[in-house]
């Protein structure tokens, strides 16, 4: 199992002066933190209009700044957002195959199909976004290997034009997809593409679940909708390895992911009665349901009821406002399978199983909420110190 970086480019407030200027230098030096580390991939979001959540609306620029300050770490473009209102395929692969020259063949290319605020943002019809995501590795797989192309859709169209430059590698960088959602695994499997999955809480065997849904589509996939298979599944969860417990507490690791998930459903406007209800269900699957949040309504009260499972109690009251202290968090998310915070021992059980359900690489999300950068970068180290060989000999050891 390989280890990456997700990065949203992220600070919860208060903020000190100069704020954004410090968050991409801290971003830069992270980047060339997981370089040294032994990281696989950097994977660089595309998100806009999300202020704390993420600054990363110009995710190629920051990428071709590390690739400059990097030397082996692949530098992942995804999930660029694919609808045409928001991106330009054409300009997709212009940028992309820009971007792996300068790296030296270094560059992964993943899409996704964004949702909510974004659509609003840049008017696009929720319909037929899937169906653009679809659309889009399919001309920008040609643009990369014809030498001209022309193409006419009801959604896009271009007249005959070569697509300048090309790609280093060849026949072209692999394609990924970003997914949240049995049919956005499935479609991705589909493709032949591989898969990005956001967990979010989710417990492992609920994502073991969807990648199932994964493998199911890849045995559908006839074609590829590039030239080449790329069947790799690879996971999103908040990882921060700390020297021992007590220093995760102190980095405010656990605060910081129910901060992230706390913040989420505005970024993607999602109403909080139904993002609630999605991870009461998903932790514990015989709960009852909130059938205010089943409806679509979002006057659910953040009023807690004696028996809320202690992941939602806590949401509820910082979403209210109130103190949640980093210690009480801390106790709370350790015990989910999920959210991997604590010393290299304690995260390296919670990452094998993710590798027994078939993960081929982790996607860490190290920097989120209120987390030190110095205990971000420590973070960074401590897995390569720590886990990236661990991972690595099993993965050898089992081949042999």
């Amino acid at each position: 199992m390989k280890f990456d970086i997700f990065c949203e480019i992220q600070k919860a407030k208060p903020w000190p002066k100069d704020h954004e200027a410090t968050l991409f230098r801290e971003t830069l030096e992270q980047g060339e933190a997981a370089d040294r580390a032994g990281f696989d991939t950097w994977w660089q979001v595309e998100h806009h209009a999300a202020e704390e959540f993420s600054y990363s609306s110009a995710s190629a620029l920051v990428l071709t700044a590390l690739a400059g300050r990097t030397k082996r770490i692949h530098l992942g473009h995804a999930g660029v957002l694919a609808p045409f209102k928001i991106n330009n395929p054409y300009q997709v692969a212009e940028r992309a195959a820009t971007l792996d020259l300068l790296s030296n063949g270094r560059v992964e290319l993943g899409l996704a199909k964004s949702g909510g605020k974004e659509w609003e943002t840049f008017g696009v019809n929720p319909e037929t976004a899937r169906d653009q995501v679809r659309e889009a590795f399919t001309i920008i797989s040609r643009f990369w290997t014809e030498e001209s192309v022309s193409y006419k859709s009801p959604d896009f169209s271009i007249p005959e034009r070569e697509c300048v430059p090309k790609p280093l590698q060849k026949p072209h960088p692999r394609f990924w997809q970003t997914c949240g959602s049995p049919e956005s695994f499935f479609m991705a499997g589909e493709l032949g593409v591989g898969s990005l999955g956001t967990t979010l809480l989710s417990p492992v065997p609920f994502m073991g679940q969807m990648l199932d849904h994964y493998r199911r589509g890849l045995k559908a996939c006839k074609q590829p909708v590039g030239k080449i298979l790329n069947d790799e599944k690879g996971v999103f969860t908040f990882v921060h390895v700390a020297p021992s417990r007590s220093a995760a507490i102190k980095a405010r690791a656990a605060w910081s992911a129910l901060w992230y998930v706390n913040a989420a459903p505005t970024v993607f406007k999602v109403p909080r009665a139904v993002w609630y209800d999605m991870i009461r269900s998903g932790l514990h699957p015989n709960a009852p349901r909130d059938t205010a949040a089943l409806s679509g309504s979002d006057q659910t009260s953040l009023d807690i009821a004696p028996d809320e499972i202690p992941v939602l109690r806590l949401l509820k009251t910082m979403a209210k406002g109130q103190e949640v202290s980093a210690e009480e968090a801390h106790e709370v998310l350790e015990e989910l399978d999920s959210v991997i915070i604590g010393d290299p021992d304690h995260c390296r059980k919670k990452f094998e199983a993710y590798e027994a359900i078939g993960t081929d690489r982790m996607m860490c999300l190290t920097q989120f909420g209120q987390i030190p950068h110095d205990a971000a970068v420590r973070s960074i180290e401590l897995t390569g110190e720590h886990l990236i060989p661990y991972f690595a000999n099993r993965k050898r050891a089992a081949a042999e």
